[in-house]
């Protein structure tokens, strides 16, 4: 699992490579969190094109993030998910708070109006 994070106009823009299940979240909340808390930006967009695997510690990464973006007046969305990502992604509700996107392209886009559909 390697995690790195860009500021892109109003969006960090956390790419995760590898895993995303108990034996990491509590690794890639700090990064994820400390990333967020030194930029200026309102919106995290995931970019998940390189995820193969997400349990629900991950599911709960997510909300955690969500929950401190719109904390800030700002919105969370994924970008690039496999389909058995999607699949999780709908099973679990995620996609009632998080906007999901098929590239990350789409989604930088989408943040010009708070990434809302």
């Amino acid at each position: 699992m390697s995690l790195t994070s860009a500021e892109r106009g109003v969006n960090l823009v956390i790419s995760i490579t590898g895993d995303i299940d108990q034996h990491n979240t509590e690794e890639l909340r700090v990064k994820i969190d400390r990333a967020f808390e030194r930029s200026h930006c309102k919106h995290i967009i995931f970019d998940f094109s390189a995820v193969s695997f997400m349990d629900s510690s991950g599911i709960g990464l997510l909300i955690g993030r969500y929950k401190t973006a719109s904390a800030k007046g700002g919105t969370v969305a994924i970008a690039g998910m496999t389909n058995e990502l999607k699949r999780i992604y709908n099973i679990s509700g995620l996609k009632k708070i998080i906007k999901s996107f098929d590239t990350l392209e789409n989604a930088e886009d989408r943040a010009a109006s708070k990434l809302r559909a």
